[in-house]
């Protein structure tokens, strides 16, 4: 029997990798892939506003229209050059100070933190074809084959050997989800990409000796962003994990000078680099950024340490250095809603959505103000609001499956609960509050095993002793539907 399994498993791997080839757009050989072009763009629409909003730094769009516009124009020209132009794509600077840039299809973005680092359009150009390159060679959609085929791998031999282990390991592995489209690139895949960069950038006239010095300022911008974190472990952690998947810059030079080498004929237009327009079009965001880290970022690190009085003093340091940047608002709200003080806290939300309407996390406090008001209703208004630019915002999930509670719109909550519960596994109450929504929908089962896992997080609190007499008397409907 596990013979024949093996058999099977083998034959439709086979199966699928014969019928599952593409062209590459770049190297133009053929290759195993399971991910469709149409899929790879659906896939980069719907993680999209994770990825803005809360992957490599958060943050959200940096609201300068002049300096998106300019840069975008250079996007279109690097993308008219590319192995794929005929794929949407759309530029943004994300709100951030880690230094990075990444690119998914459809989009592409840098951060602020390494825009201001940057010294001419030439590097510029350089780091965003670098990101293009990863799009162009569909790195991507090649880490989603390996996993979706790793997942079939692992599911039949969990079929074939009866293993719990395998089939939980296939869940684990291999899902085509959004999350996989973020996936860190190895070394060949940076490495090819630095190649498609050099190569597109001297597409436009730029001279190719500008991917060395982006090389270099990204280096330098790096040890200051880690030099400016100290030693938070957590920020600590999560940089030098997002810097692990690169060579090293020595490394990367010395292939860039071989590239260089390599690349076929091009011609220099002006000066090579575009600096002086670059340097004057981005002096604005240079100042933002220098705000940012002296006062904002440092005011975020003291409130998540519950150093709310310094906290404050920084994001007000923030606010009269520049008042029109609404995270700076959002923040002190934040800090005002923590200490209580729920009028002050409103006007704050309220300023930074003068500012920029579609800013998620002042809709996200305004819900969460609304909600510790008890005014569950407006609450629900505001972060269904907040849930329409960031749909994977756990936060919000949470305040609003607990407003819908609260209202006993319970088949409502059960999607939002479930959203946070998966985040927050640990959380005391989530489990309990979806036991007795799914118990009043009468989904029994549903309801048995969240009364389970309530008992199993906090069985001593007022939820845990509710949930253990709710265990008791769901028992024998459990009995019942088993026989």
């Amino acid at each position: 029997m596990v013979k024949k399994n093996l058999s099977f498993i083998a034959s439709l791997l086979l199966a699928l990798m014969l019928a599952s080839c593409a062209v590459n757009p770049v190297t133009g050989k053929k290759e195993l892939m399971f991910v469709s072009e149409s899929s790879e763009v659906d896939m980069g629409r719907e993680v999209y506003p994770s990825a803005i909003w809360a992957a490599e730094g958060g943050g959200g769009k940096f609201g300068d229209e002049r300096l998106t516009s300019y840069l975008s124009d250079i996007i279109i020209k690097i993308h008219g050059v590319s192995h794929r132009p005929h794929l949407p794509v759309e530029f943004a600077i994300q709100n951030s100070s880690v230094p990075n840039a990444w690119a998914i299809p459809g989009h592409v973005v840098m951060t602020r933190g390494l825009l201001a680092s940057l010294k001419s359009e030439a590097e510029f150009a350089f780091v965003m074809g670098h990101e293009m390159g990863h799009v162009s060679a569909r790195h991507s959609a090649r880490q989603m084959t390996y996993g979706m085929l790793q997942q079939v791998a692992l599911g039949g031999a969990g079929m074939a050997l009866g293993d719990r282990a395998y089939t939980d390991a296939a869940l684990a592995v291999g899902a085509a989800g959004t999350g996989l489209i973020l996936l860190k690139y190895g070394r060949g895949d940076e490495l090819e990409s630095d190649g498609l960069g050099m190569l597109y950038m001297t597409r436009l006239g730029y001279d190719p000796d500008n991917a060395i010095r982006a090389h270099q300022n990204l280096e330098k911008a790096s040890d200051e962003y880690l030099e400016s974190i100290g030693k938070e472990p957590h920020e600590r952690s999560f940089f030098e994990d997002l810097l692990s998947t690169h060579p090293r810059t020595s490394v990367r030079i010395e292939e860039l000078e071989k590239m260089k080498d390599a690349l076929p004929p091009f011609s220099v237009k002006g000066d090579g680099a575009g600096k002086a327009r670059f340097m004057k079009m981005t002096a604005g965001l240079r100042v933002e950024d220098k705000i940012y880290r002296d006062h904002y970022d440092n005011a975020v690190r003291a409130f998540k340490k519950g150093k709310t009085a310094r906290a404050a003093e920084l994001v007000d340091g923030a606010i009269e250095a520049d008042a029109s940047q609404p995270p700076f608002h959002v923040l002190s709200g934040f800090i005002k809603l923590k200490k209580k003080e729920y009028g002050k806290a409103r006007r704050s939300f309220d300023r930074a959505l003068e500012l920029d309407r579609d800013y998620q996390p002042a809709w996200r406090g305004m819900g969460a103000l609304h909600y510790h008001r008890e005014d569950y209703g407006e609450a629900i208004k505001a972060l269904s609001q907040a849930l329409k630019t960031f749909p994977q915002d756990y936060s919000s999930h949470h305040y609003l499956g607990f407003s819908y509670y609260k209202t006993e719109r319970y088949k409502k909550a059960i999607p939002h609960l479930k959203a946070f519960a998966s985040v927050r596994p640990k959380d005391p109450e989530v489990h309990g509050m979806l036991g007795i929504c799914y118990e009043v929908i009468r989904e029994f089962k549903a309801a048995y095993n969240e009364y389970i896992r309530q008992l199993r997080v906090e069985p001593d609190s007022r939820m845990g002793r509710y949930a253990a007499r709710r265990v008791e008397a769901l028992r024998p409907v459990m009995e019942r539907q088993r026989r």
